[in-house]
């Protein structure tokens, strides 16, 4: 249960979940978002994109802008080159962090593929154990599952499936 002052209404949750609640909503000063129902300074996507409209349409100059929505220039640019490139999407604040395993990459990847035989189930824990011995380095075995299709055992064949007579009947 969230403490006193801490509670949220709908949509201030359905911007954080989606990851487009704006960080600091009282940095931007445009009175449209001070005075109107509409204008919502919490969504980031809303206020980035009146922010290029004013620049774009309004021909209000950048420095401006960016000092009336409480964002620096270089978040004006790249708010300005995604919204070129993607249009309404690329406003859209992308995840962080790495993007795919950094370490079964390479010559690992390829010793991983080599240890697979088919028919022969072989353990993540049992692949991280060997990348260990190999190559000096840990690597988690859910890293390993999820590089070869979210399985816990790798087995590239599938088993065969034997028909089963039916009781009863001869």
């Amino acid at each position: 249960m969230p403490k006193r002052g801490e509670r949220t209404d709908p949509k201030t949750s359905a911007l954080r979940e989606d990851g487009t609640l704006n960080p600091a909503p009282e940095r931007v000063s445009d009175p449209k978002f001070q005075t109107s129902d509409f204008f919502d300074s919490r969504d980031l996507m809303q206020v980035r994109y009146e922010m290029l409209r004013r620049v774009s349409i309004d021909n209000l100059s950048v420095t401006r802008a960016t000092a009336e929505y409480g964002v620096s220039r270089p978040t004006y640019y790249q708010a300005k080159a995604s919204f070129d490139e993607a249009g309404l999407g690329g406003l859209v604040p992308k995840k962080r962090g790495p993007r795919g395993p950094r370490k079964l990459q390479g010559d690992i990847l390829a010793f991983v593929e080599k240890q697979i035989v088919p028919g022969k189930p072989l353990r993540a824990r049992e692949l991280a154990r060997r990348i260990r011995q190999a190559f000096s380095i840990e690597v988690h075995p859910r890293t390993i599952e999820r590089a070869l299709g979210g399985k816990k055992t790798t087995q590239r064949a599938p088993e065969p499936v034997l028909n089963k007579p039916r009781r009863g009947r001869a």
